[in-house]
């Protein structure tokens, strides 16, 4: 089924319509991305709206759609309202999640229908992925193993990690990113038992962990990936807790598989680090879904006791934080499937020293 008409399932009873604001909807209903737009998806047909600066593109790339251009000429509100009427949309859908409080307020005095939320009506179906979208994500996991083969190779002593940063998105933009799926996080030595650092001006030196969690956009896509290496050398400490992590994920991965609730799997990996005397210092969830955004649901974290579904991509991400001396995480990618968990992050997760 078309990703249009996944969406057109949800018009029942009163609701006769789908306001679409949000990048990320937009390019699920379209399967083409266009940074700015708005689209009308309604029973009776379904409108893309954009400016000049878009038109050609959305023109030549969208099907299902009918392409509108809105100008000084032919506002939006215009534009919006005669596919209101065309369509017959008494009742239209809104994502809540993604427009802002003002930009409600003057939808709701332009727009001659009756505005009503509809965010996780629609935000349920990008849960299990088509395989053209599970093709993309991964192309993006490729680009960013590959970059991480190539900067692992261009660490220094005394190297910044901003420097570092720089170099890691150097190498996945030359391997073929369209974009990042989120800024950077590349930390070093007491600053990775911040799990979301932020690089700085330490300088790299032996005897540090070095974190660096990264991924990519490919053709609307993302990848997530983490791992942390040693720097010149990794005391007996450094390892004890990097093969408990690894071995955390392990034992997650090896649960996972689609109609194992998300608890279930970050009970498996959280067990495995509380066991090792290390629980308290794994705060976070064990992995998100991701796909045309890096953070989706549903998600591995003991809040969800629903079955992650078939063709769910989310990320293995346990991870043990050590205030003031060193954390580390590792975090590949895996898609449910039916018989268990296929890992398209390929790698090596054995603790390097470089």
């Amino acid at each position: 089924m078309k990703n249009l008409e996944k969406y057109r399932t949800v018009l029942t009873g009163e609701l006769d319509g789908l306001f679409l604001t949000s990048r990320y909807s937009r390019m699920y209903a379209a399967e083409f991305d266009i940074s700015e737009g708005y689209a009308i998806v309604g029973k009776k047909g379904a409108r893309y709206f954009t400016d000049s600066r878009y038109i050609e593109s959305a023109t030549n790339n969208i099907e299902g759609f009918e392409v509108i251009e809105f100008n000084r000429e032919y506002p939006l509100s215009k534009a919006l309202n005669d596919a209101i009427e065309a369509f017959e949309i008494k009742k239209l859908g809104y994502e809540e999640a993604y427009l802002t409080v003002a930009e409600l307020k003057v939808f709701e005095e332009k727009l001659n229908t009756e505005l009503t939320p509809i965010q996780s009506k629609i935000d349920v179906f990008r849960a299990s992925k088509e395989p053209w979208e599970i093709d993309r994500m991964i192309k993006a996991q490729e680009i960013t193993d590959k970059a991480f083969g190539e900067v692992i190779k261009r660490i220094e002593e005394g190297m910044s990690e901003k420097a570092l940063a720089a170099e890691l998105i150097y190498c996945l933009y030359k391997n073929g990113a369209d974009g990042l799926s989120f800024d950077p996080i590349v930390v070093s030595g007491p600053n990775t038992s911040m799990p979301h650092g932020v690089p700085g001006e330490r300088r790299i030196q032996k005897g540090d962990f070095i974190t660096m969690d990264f991924g990519v956009i490919y053709q609307g896509y993302c990848s997530d990936m983490t791992r942390t290496v040693a720097f010149g050398y990794a005391t007996e400490e450094m390892k004890e807790v990097y093969n408990t992590v690894l071995k955390a994920q392990l034992a997650g991965i090896a649960i996972s598989k689609a109609g194992v609730s998300g608890k279930a799997i970050d009970e498996a990996a959280r067990n495995v680090i509380a066991e090792a005397g290390f629980g308290e210092y794994f705060g976070h969830g064990y992995g998100h879904s991701l796909g045309l955004y890096i953070h989706e649901d549903p998600n591995c974290n003991p809040r969800n006791e629903d079955p992650m579904p078939l063709h769910a991509v989310a990320s293995a991400e346990p991870g043990i934080y050590l205030p003031g001396k060193f954390g580390v995480r590792i975090e590949d990618v895996v898609i449910f499937e039916a018989d268990g968990c296929r890992d398209i992050t390929k790698s090596p997760k054995e603790l390097l020293i470089i």
